[in-house]
């Protein structure tokens, strides 16, 4: 019994330790993108560890990804158009999924 009672208690410091590093998409990125975009697998566009990664040493990474989603595009990913302002979001929308995106490269 104690080592069941043991290995639940370092099962779920397992489970916590891992939900610590797990990434959550912002509530704009949902909405706004998130139908089209996964932070780690494409659906119709490209994840944005992708994007990150396409981008990942450029220090103008971020105002790159804000002017593509901002007059759309495919931005060279070959899988057709993007809705321009990426479906209605703000100026302060795209500028934060932006740095968000850029920072998942690090």
């Amino acid at each position: 019994m104690k080592s069941f009672i043991a290995s639940m208690i370092a099962a779920s410091s397992l489970l916590i330790a891992g939900s610590a590093f797990a990434v959550d998409m912002p509530a704009e990125g949902k909405a706004k993108c998130g139908s089209c975009h996964a932070i780690d697998k494409k659906i119709v566009g490209p994840s944005w560890m992708d994007v990150a990664k396409k981008y990942k040493g450029d220090k103008q990474a971020a105002d790159k990804i804000a002017a593509n989603i901002t007059k759309g595009g495919s931005f060279g990913w070959k899988m057709g158009v993007m809705t321009p302002k990426g479906l209605g979001a703000s100026d302060a929308e795209i500028k934060k999924l932006s740095a968000f995106i850029v920072g998942l490269a690090k």
